[in-house]
């Protein structure tokens, strides 16, 4: 158990995208606020602080998380990737190409933690059906696309992977 005394900073450690961090922050500063705030990447989006829509969805040590409710200092020593993480020299991850090419976006709020979440699944079903898509992204919620787009990318980008 961490103990700390009113107002002290704790140190974390992080290895964010292939990159380590090191930065001093509230014990009770979250992983999202810690991402955003402390990293300046903001791609991933703080959206209800709940677990309920899944924008601030990153991968913690290779799995899928929402990083509103874990606290940054629960993250020291992980690897995370954010969407920031994925493209490579400027050049778009095939989901995320498979995301602009099916037009599954539209607000774009939800897409970081939409592409993070279909990244997870991906990686752990390569070859889904078009319902193990729908309940892998279950957690994730979109309030502009009603997501048959967003599932016509992720089979895209299931196809693009394997080829």
């Amino acid at each position: 158990m961490l103990i700390v005394n009113k107002g002290e900073k704790v140190k974390v450690k992080v290895k964010v995208n292939g990159i380590w961090y090191e930065r001093y922050v509230s014990p009770r500063m979250l992983l999202v606020d810690f991402i955003r705030d402390e990293l300046g990447l903001t791609g991933t989006k703080v959206g209800c602080d709940t677990t309920t829509c899944g924008a601030c969805t990153v991968l913690l040590n290779g799995r899928s998380v929402k990083s509103c409710t874990i606290f940054a200092v629960q993250a020291d020593g992980a690897e995370i990737t954010t969407i920031e993480g994925l493209s490579v020299d400027s050049k778009l991850h095939p989901i995320q190409e498979a995301f602009k090419d099916n037009f599954a976006l539209q607000c774009g709020f939800c897409t970081p933690g939409m592409i993070m979440q279909s990244y997870f699944l991906l990686k752990e079903n390569p070859n889904p059906t078009e319902e193990e898509v729908r309940d892998g992204l279950h957690g994730n919620i979109c309030r502009c696309t009603g997501y048959q787009n967003i599932i016509k990318a992720v089979l895209d980008a299931s196809r693009r992977l394997r080829a």
